[in-house]
């Protein structure tokens, strides 16, 4: 049996989303947390889960709409505006809606991943000398990392599994 590249970024979608393997996916980081938890900051500085979902969210939905052919609109300045927005006076519902954007940007993303062709691959990513594979296959990497981040600070706040 062969084993394409787009096949490769599927499986990768989906141990950085949701199949734990070898990795804590990013929906299992982020399984049971509150809108408290995921505003509260981590002894001395960092982000918040809310902020690192925001920066995952971003850049994210920026991939997904170069995927499907969509002007992703301007850019931020700063990779530091990414992490910004946090909480407010309605905290559980703002979370709830941040969680599910996290969740339908996901989904649509792997969607459309399964949905390429190994010529869509090899096709120059936006305004860079990357392909689209290379870009995607770096990219997956992203959510990876930061789903290690959101563990670690719920481990620092005591939410995180036993």
């Amino acid at each position: 049996m062969s084993v394409s590249a787009v096949d490769l970024l599927v499986l990768q979608k989906d141990n950085t989303w949701e199949l734990e393997e070898w990795i804590v996916p990013l929906s299992t980081a982020l399984a049971g947390v509150t809108g408290e938890q995921a505003a509260w900051a981590p002894p001395g500085g960092g982000n918040t889960i809310w902020q690192t979902v925001n920066h995952i969210n971003y850049y994210n939905a920026r991939i997904l709409s170069r995927l499907k052919g969509i002007d992703p609109g301007a850019a931020v300045e700063t990779n530091e505006e990414t992490f910004a927005g946090v909480g407010g006076s309605q905290e559980e519902a703002a979370w709830a809606v941040v969680q599910s954007e996290t969740k339908r940007i996901q989904l649509e993303l792997r969607e459309v991943i399964a949905s390429l062709s190994e010529s869509d691959l090899e096709a120059p990513y936006a305004n860079s000398n990357e392909s689209v594979g290379r870009q995607l296959a770096r990219w997956l990497l992203h959510d990876a990392y930061h789903a290690g981040q959101i563990v670690l600070i719920r481990r620092q706040q005591g939410s995180w599994r036993s």
